[in-house]
């Protein structure tokens, strides 16, 4: 999960500076009209009373919004709490209201066109253009309403009389109330209402509209754009980035589909548009929103205009693009090995690629470049997908002018001078990690190497794409459809201006959900699913994207993810690997609105969800712990027990509780896995506890995605600056990071790695460095420093932790040299190079991982420093080998081991550990076997294999 990231605002002309969440009023203002251009508005399209120069004066206006009409000053109404809520097209649900009263009431719905209505306890409701009757609906909820409303608390369902019914699409038009009046017509209670159920009803046919967004002929253009509560909607279209409108065209509404559509009798190919649409805000009247397609499939600098294009078109597409391939060695999901990467980190310190190419698309192109080594060597190594941090377009960076602040490497390492330099440049500067969504459908413009032209951020991305297939790397895409940037009457908010109420999840009170840390969106609605199911395919289809992973997963319906898979599938002739966060929390936990793309809800989809189990075992404590909870806390790779930190308190019955617990990562965390724990019983993975939850969940290894770090939280090398005591050697801090790496390589499921972790990443203790800047996130590909020690993090996710990270930052001898990042760079190769020799570390199934994998060296007698795993390779497609023995030596002396049952068998050392090329000569020299007893010698802190032919 994301921390809080704040959009970076005010960056463009004309944008006011706006706190999230908080209406402005806004008048549009006039502007001088430039000449007409080549863009002629045709015929197509009803006139209107309005005229052109008013229509392009608002296209032209510095301000994104005018109000038409503003609602008068909220009536002071004792209404209960929670809104009403639309079930459908004809039912509402007032929670909290009876229809009891004494003398008997009466429910009317009330509406109006411009937002004039009051309605004022005691008095008669004024400013109505309409007003039907309700009457109660007393039979039980059928079908999906029970299912989907059960979140919403008791209360009297009403209904709209059948003759009414004639009325809804007006009466979503404008503004709406629910009046409770007593019998003289005066007003007893009155409440707004939550819209989404019965645009989901009413409009239900706009989810089979193929073409919204832009579609292109040889002979036309078309725009269409989902607005179904919208009065009127004009395009601005423009014939440059910069220029003024030359056409103002209406569109025309579908009123079966509330979609609005224009046709030009031309095609438009490389122009730029943008919507006037006329609507009802509540809390602010009638208001005209100058605003951007959700639907874009590029923009103008800081997403200013949408681009008009065919993504098939052959100006939009490199060279090769339609006859290259990706790499093909990912025959299930468990053959990925994920190598997570930011766009800018990979390559803005990289003076091996051209200047005007760093921290952009292109670099990825830059073959020759110490990156792209970097890159190739890991995929020769085994490492089979790089997943991008996202690359749509995001609100955060300022595409047109952000820059980057000058930033020395401090005297001291604990220097507070870098973060105050970073934080200050924060608004204006070129890094977000980019969870903050703007168009999901369009490429970021900061990586192009020209923001200002919408076809450019298409091919280089394109680019980019078909550089790393060609180093043998398939590409995945971090995707961010849990929430917005913004909403409301925001800038940078493009759904909730198009349809307000209608793309976010709302609490009872009315209330965009922030459970997020941003505005969610509610994926459960009918077009905010079908905007992520379209959205996706388009990406996979026309950018060729190999896999995805889903941001904060939990938060859509699992039923909206398997149709997700089964449309992407069907539409790219591929499998394409879904993965994502699977944390249960906010708003929708425990299925509290639908059942949930969750770790426990997801088991039997084949999508995967990312595991903490082993996570937090192996790391030690949780992504919580402040304070000296951050040292304390030793993980089982990090010290726990055998070799204390300062502040540790665990007994030795933690350590062998946590050996289970990274054996349970080791076997996939698959639900049906049985193994002896350290209590001497033996329980199936989904019988253990972990945290008041199964610590086995999954049905099969596809649907588990093993890691040990990744952009979230500290790098493992700076957990385990807080959790290791402060004289361990650098040397043993590289190899203790590759006990982690190891444990990871080994486990069942998907291997997913951080970038840098093979080179003893830091972020100079950053726990949270989506907005830190260049400078706490960088990677050297020469291989000479970690960053270690360059400056105090962050001061507002880091302050808290500054006293005890002083004295660390400051300590030279905690840095490493060049030698131990070698070192562990070259470990780490080799763990994949051992973990693509065989697929017996990548199991296809939970049958076959309960038939073959074993784990001896377990229960109340085991020596818990160290684990062992047993694979049977006997007849298993690509095993390689008969037998296969795995030992993690987490402790920092030798170890001994006996396993009788393996006496007598011809064990070697792998043959990458026993290679004269082998990283680690501790362990090609130092193990020893013993074949008449079992006897394994086991250097200290090494992860051993052995394998019989």
């Amino acid at each position: 999960m994301k921390s809080c990231f704040q959009p970076k605002l005010g960056i463009n002309p004309g944008q006011i500076r706006l706190q999230r969440g908080v209406g402005c009023l806004v008048m549009a203002c006039a502007a001088t009209l430039s000449a007409v251009s080549s863009i002629a508005a045709t015929p197509s399209f009803a006139p209107t009373a309005e005229s052109t120069t008013a229509l392009r004066a608002a296209c032209n206006a510095t301000a994104f919004q005018a109000v038409l009409q503003a609602s008068p000053a909220p009536s002071h109404i004792n209404a209960p709490e929670p809104q009403a809520v639309w079930l459908n097209r004809q039912l509402l649900q007032w929670p909290g209201m009876s229809v009891d009263a004494t003398p008997p009431a009466r429910f009317r719905l009330y509406h109006s066109a411009s937002g004039q209505l009051r309605a004022n306890p005691g008095t008669s409701v004024t400013g109505s253009d309409l007003a039907v009757t309700l009457s109660p609906h007393t039979a039980k909820l059928a079908g999906t309403l029970s299912t989907r409303f059960q979140y919403v608390k008791p209360g009297v369902v009403l209904a709209l009389r059948s003759t009414d019914l004639k009325s809804v699409d007006t009466l979503h038009q404008g503004q709406l109330l629910l009046v409770q009046e007593d019998g003289a017509g005066h007003v007893l209670q009155a409440t707004p209402i939550q819209l989404a159920g019965a645009l989901d009803d009413q409009y239900a046919a706009a989810a089979r509209i193929s073409d919204l967004g832009v579609n292109l002929g040889p002979h036309h253009t078309q725009l269409k754009l989902w607005a179904p509560t919208a009065q009127r909607v004009h395009a601005c279209l423009f014939d440059t980035t910069h220029g003024a409108a030359v056409a103002t065209p209406a569109l025309r509404r579908g009123a079966s589909t509330g979609a609005w559509t224009y046709r030009h009798n031309s095609n438009l190919n490389g122009r730029y548009y943008s919507y006037l649409v006329d609507v009802f805000v509540p809390g602010v009247g009638l208001v005209r929103n100058r605003v951007t397609d959700p639907y874009s499939v590029s923009l103008n600098a800081d997403s200013q205009r949408s681009y008009i294009a065919d993504l098939g078109a052959a100006d939009l597409k490199p060279a090769g693009w339609d006859h290259h391939t990706a790499p093909q060695h990912v025959q299930a999901s468990v053959d990925m090995a994920i190598y997570e990467l930011h766009v800018r980190d990979f390559s803005i310190g990289d003076h091996t690629v051209p200047e005007a190419q760093r921290g952009k698309y292109l670099a990825f192109t830059a073959a020759e470049s110490n990156g792209m080594r970097h890159l190739q060597a890991l995929a020769q190594a085994g490492m089979t997908d790089v997943h991008l941090l996202p690359i749509f377009d995001i609100a955060s960076v300022p595409e047109a002018s952000c820059s980057t602040p000058a930033i020395s490497t401090p005297e001291q390492g604990d220097s507070e001078t870098p973060q105050a330099a970073s934080t200050s440049a924060a608004a204006t500067d070129c890094f977000n990690w980019g969870y903050d969504p703007l168009h999901f459908n369009a490429p970021e413009g900061s990586y192009a190497s020209d923001a200002h032209d919408g076809a450019t951020r298409i091919r280089e991305l394109r680019q980019m794409v078909m550089a790393l297939h060609a180093a043998g790397l398939r590409v995945g895409m971090d995707v961010v459809y849990n929430h917005t940037s913004a909403s409301g009457q925001h800038a940078q908010s493009v759904l909730d201006r198009i349809v307000p109420g209608y793309y976010h999840r709302l609490d009872a009170n009315g209330a965009i959900e922030r459970s997020t840390c941003c505005d969610n969106t509610a994926t459960e609605n009918r077009m905010m699913g079908k905007l992520m199911l379209d959205s996706v395919e388009l990406w996979a289809k026309h950018y060729r994207i190999d896999s995805f992973r889903f941001d904060l997963m939990a938060h859509q319906p699992r039923a909206a993810m398997e149709a997700l898979q089964a449309r992407v599938d069907k539409a790219t002739g591929r499998h394409v690997n879904l993965i994502g966060e699977g944390w249960n929390f906010g708003e929708v936990a425990n299925g509290a609105r639908f059942v949930q793309a969750s770790q426990l809800s997801l088991n039997g989809s084949g999508i995967g969800t990312f595991s903490d189990r082993g996570r937090d075992a192996v790391r030690g404590g949780s992504a919580g712990d402040n304070g000296d909870a951050q040292i304390r806390h030793q993980g089982y790779t990090n010290g726990m027990v055998y070799d204390r930190n300062a502040l540790s308190t665990a007994a030795p019955e933690d350590l062998l509780r946590t050996a289970d617990m990274v054996r349970v990562g080791l076997a996939g965390s698959i639900r049906n896995f049985d193994m002896q724990t350290y209590s001497g019983q033996r329980k199936r993975l989904s019988d253990i506890d972990y945290a008041g939850q199964p610590a086995g969940y999954a049905s099969q290894p596809s649907e588990v995605v093993n890691y040990v770090e990744n952009h979230d939280n500290q790098t493992l090398y700076d957990n385990n600056i807080f959790k290791l005591p402060v004289g361990t050697s650098t040397e043993d801090r590289a190899r203790v990071q590759m006990l982690a790496m190891a444990i990871n390589a080994f486990s069942q499921g998907v291997a997913y790695f951080h970038a840098g972790g093979d080179i003893l990443r830091s972020k100079s203790m950053d726990r949270n460095s989506y907005d830190s800047g260049d400078w706490f996130n960088r990677l050297d590909w020469r291989y000479q420093s970690n960053f270690f020690g360059t400056g105090q993090p962050p001061k507002a996710d880091n302050g808290e932790s500054w006293p005890l990270m002083r004295p660390l930052l400051a300590n030279a001898s905690l840095r490493p040299t060049p030698a131990d990042i070698a070192l562990a760079r070259d470990m780490f190769k080799d763990l994949l190079r051992i973990r693509a020799s065989s697929t017996l570390f990548r199991l296809r199934t939970a049958d076959d991982i309960r038939q073959r994998l074993g784990f001896p060296n377990t229960g109340p007698a085991q020596n818990p420093v160290v684990l062992v795993g047993h694979l049977d390779g006997h007849g298993y497609p690509g095993a390689a080998y008969q037998e296969l023995l795995y030992f993690i030596n987490v402790d920092k002396q030798a170890q001994d081991i006996t396993l009788p049952e393996q006496a007598g068998k011809a064990y070697q050392l792998h043959p990458v550990q026993a290679a004269a090329t082998a990283a680690d000569a501790r362990v090609r020299d130092g193990t020893h076997v013993d074949r008449d007893t079992g006897r394994f010698t086991l250097p200290a802190r090494s992860a051993v294999v052995y394998v019989v032919r």
